[in-house]
């Protein structure tokens, strides 16, 4: 059973950059044909998709977003990070890391989410 679970601040200030880890276990992030994604939902919102890593490694982004994201890993540790810079209130979402297979862009496996707040 794969899980993932989210980690970092809950309150970041207007211009500052956000990061977030994604920890995986049960499954390797190198596992051949996942995606391992970053959803955001804002409040009172639907679901944002902002970008994922290859289990090779490439890394894709939402083009609304491409020019403040950042998604790097640490195999090592079984991980994956976001950054998201220059962040405004409107920032302000739950934030959840999943898995989502090739085949069909399935997605299996969510963390729990976590509540990030942009304010001042």
């Amino acid at each position: 059973q794969v899980q993932l679970q989210e980690s970092g601040p809950g309150l970041v200030k207007p211009s500052q950059t956000l990061s977030l880890t994604c920890t995986v276990s049960g499954g390797s992030i190198t596992t051949n044909y996942y995606y391992w994604s970053w959803i955001r939902q804002p409040p009172g919102k639907g679901l944002e998709w902002m970008g994922a890593i290859y289990y090779s490694g490439s890394a894709y982004y939402s083009p609304s977003l491409k020019s403040r994201t950042s998604i790097s890993r640490d195999t090592s540790k079984n991980q994956y990070t976001l950054q998201l810079r220059s962040v405004t209130p409107e920032d302000t979402a739950v934030y959840y890391c999943a898995r989502v297979a090739h085949m069909g862009w399935t997605y299996d496996y969510w963390g729990q989410g976590t509540q990030v707040t942009v304010s001042s």
